[in-house]
């Protein structure tokens, strides 16, 4: 081991080059002279195949916390070792790749390993343009959606005061969600077959969220509503956002939440499923939402 840097484990292999057992470099020396390996190394030990995913020898790095583990291939022929050090290198690869994908950025070759300031902007552009002509269609639906209740509007403008208020609450609230759950996929905390324990604690978590932020909103409903030029509706304004308020962060988080694992079930990568399309979509349901609960207590259509 003279001249070589980070040996800290002496793999034992037979005649075939199968791997039999481990020692450490203090085992191996405080030992007596007269032992043979085999009497006093480990032969439970872990492995890594040779055709395992880097995002998952990743992990067992961290589950087990060892320095360096052995690379073997289907008939347990030790072909390498790999240091914890190469691993820091993959695990700040994937926690690249997904962050790129929560912001909807499409990121497969080098030139962003120099980092932000060395990539050239016309690459930045065709990155990030896809997703974001995508999605700017996609939100033609909210104006869609706005202009289906002109008559509401045309009567009761304050309720438009309410709209972004809304819908961010909704985007926000999915956005918080669906990060949480990658997170807890992307570390080994949540499998696939955990999609009701995490949908039933979201429901949790978001009725209580709704209920705090309507109680805050109401007020000024309320105040919106008693000045408006139809009179005073201040009672049906405060219900109406109080309510639309609950719903929507409801719809948010339970959208956040369940999108990972509708792309997990179909091979997709749970990243894909962004902030900004969670964004998008409770954008469009927040505006049907709240307009058809504004409606139905202003007695509008």
């Amino acid at each position: 081991v003279r001249g070589k840097a980070n040996i800290h484990y002496i793999y034992v292999v037979d005649s075939t080059e199968k791997i039999k057992g481990v020692l450490s470099l203090r085992e191996l020396l405080g030992a007596k002279g007269d032992l043979i390996l085999k009497e006093f190394m480990k032969k439970e030990l872990i492995v890594l195949d040779s055709n395992l995913d880097q995002e998952l020898a990743a992990r067992i790095f961290q589950d087990t916390d060892l320095v360096t583990i052995p690379v073997v291939d289907e008939e347990r022929h030790m072909i390498g070792v790999i240091h914890v050090d190469a691993m820091m290198d993959v695990m700040q690869e994937e926690a690249t790749e997904d962050i790129h994908k929560m912001a909807s950025i499409s990121v497969d070759d080098e030139k962003i390993e120099g980092g932000l300031l060395k990539a050239p902007s016309l690459w930045l552009y065709v990155k990030r343009m896809p997703w974001l002509v995508i999605l700017v269609f996609v939100n033609l639906l909210s104006g869609a959606g706005i202009a289906n209740y002109e008559e509401l509007i045309g009567q009761y403008v304050h309720v438009v005061f309410f709209l972004p208020l809304l819908i961010a609450s909704g985007g926000n609230t999915g956005s918080q969600s669906t990060t949480l759950v990658i997170r807890s996929m992307a570390v080994g905390d949540v499998k696939a077959q955990d999609w009701f324990k995490v949908i039933m604690k979201e429901l949790s978590v978001a009725i209580l969220l709704g209920l705090t932020m309507a109680i805050a909103i109401a007020g000024i409903g309320y105040y919106r509503g008693v000045h408006s030029a139809m009179g005073n509706v201040g009672l049906e304004t405060a219900i109406a956002v109080g309510s639309s308020m609950v719903i929507v962060v409801l719809f948010g988080g339970l959208l956040g939440a369940i999108l990972p694992f509708i792309f997990r079930w179909f091979k997709l990568d749970p990243a894909t499923a962004s902030t900004p399309l969670v964004t998008s979509i409770c954008d469009i349901a927040g505006v049907f939402i709240y307009f058809g609960i504004a409606s139905m207590f202003l007695n509008i259509g």
